[in-house]
């Protein structure tokens, strides 16, 4: 099945460049390109799409805002699109709120074609492109700007799972893939990815990117460790 993909930066080089590459591939087509989030979110509801590659930083509605109307599903048109983080690392903050607006992963701009390419294939299965320990290292770069929260409401949101589920999450957090969870926990692979999926059914969450972000928002688990 081919992948509709739609490009979204403002600047034109960067996005004939990934057209290039994209167009390149039998499972891909680019069916759409915009210049900021208020053009791409227009075309979005004329336009069915399966993953939106959508930079950050733009004018007007940025990626992040236009990231948060779509996954709302307050935007756009048929189906159900992904969208896909471009940035640098010089913006984690922008990555971070993208990933909280619904974003199922984010990359770097200067990506390997086939890095992107295995990305893009990825969320369009359903799965997060951003692995656990490269989620760790991004929300230890911008533990200062992580929101505060008090005790009373942390509790009463963790107290949604049990307490091994915490104790799952707190691992998905630090950075553990579900087999090295299994093997510190004593456990089958299979009951962990039963803990995961649960965790995410309860605590309304899209994919294991939001589960980090959550545990790291909620203090269960700080940068740099619990």
């Amino acid at each position: 099945m081919t992948i509709r993909v739609m490009l979204v930066d403002d600047q034109a080089l960067l996005r004939t460049g990934f057209r290039m590459v994209l167009t390149a591939q039998q499972d891909m087509e680019v069916v759409a390109e915009a210049s900021d989030g208020a053009e791409a979110l227009a075309v979005l509801r004329e336009q069915p799409v399966d993953v939106v590659l959508m930079d950050v930083r733009m004018p007007g509605v940025d990626g992040v805002e236009a990231t948060r109307r779509i996954c709302d599903g307050g935007e756009g048109g048929p189906g159900d699109p992904k969208v896909l983080i471009l940035t640098t690392f010089d913006l984690d903050e922008y990555a971070f709120s993208a990933l909280k607006a619904g974003a199922s992963g984010f990359m770097l701009k200067d990506v390997p074609p086939g890095d992107l390419l295995a990305a893009i294939r990825a969320v369009r299965s359903g799965d997060a492109v951003v692995a656990p320990s490269t989620t760790r290292r991004l929300i230890d770069r911008f533990s200062s700007v992580l929101p505060a929260s008090s005790s009373e409401p942390v509790a009463e949101e963790l107290r949604r799972i049990t307490d091994r589920e915490r104790e799952v999450l707190a691992l998905i957090a630090q950075g553990l893939s579900n087999s090295e969870i299994a093997a510190r926990l004593v456990l089958s692979e299979a009951t962990v990815k039963t803990h995961v999926g649960r965790i995410l059914a309860k605590l309304g969450l899209r994919d294991r990117v939001q589960a980090v972000v959550l545990a790291y928002e909620t203090g269960l688990v700080r940068a740099g460790g619990q």
